[in-house]
């Protein structure tokens, strides 16, 4: 069994096929596996898929059945959803002034990366899943095991 943390860049890969979504599914298929996801993944999703209809990647039509099928899941709890804490803010902040200046650490990452190194901290954390190279540097410097679909 092992334990996943999956930052938006990835987890947005199980809603719409592009590169890295054979290894999204095969993650999420392992048995006995568990899915973990910030609170704020929920909130970058729409933002995500958005954008999409904006730059015309998808329709509206494509966006809304997107925002059915992550209402699905979230409706099933498919995906442990980890509660945003002040700590994960001190710690993001602590992120950001340790890398930002030479690693391009944004904030909302940085805060995707502090619930993450919670989870590990707390021996609930086995690989972060991450599709932004910039992010998963971070990670890795951190001491997270990575995987970049």
């Amino acid at each position: 069994m092992a334990n996943y943390f999956f930052d938006t860049s990835a987890l947005a890969k199980h809603y719409r096929v592009e590169q890295g979504t054979t290894e999204v599914e095969r993650i999420l298929a392992e048995p006995v596996s568990v899915h973990y996801i910030a609170r704020l993944a929920v909130v970058e999703l729409q933002s995500v898929f958005a954008l999409k209809v904006r730059t015309q990647e998808i329709t509206l039509s494509d966006l809304q059945q997107v925002q059915k099928l992550i209402a699905t899941d979230f409706a099933a709890r498919r995906f442990p959803v980890v509660r945003m804490l002040q700590s994960h803010f001190y710690e993001a902040e602590r992120l950001l002034i340790k890398h930002a200046p030479t690693k391009a650490l944004r904030t909302l990452d940085s805060l995707q990366l502090a619930v993450a190194l919670s989870l590990s901290g707390q021996g609930k954390l086995d690989y972060f899943v991450c599709a932004d190279d910039k992010l998963c540097k971070v990670a890795g410097d951190e001491g997270l095991s990575v995987i970049n679909p």
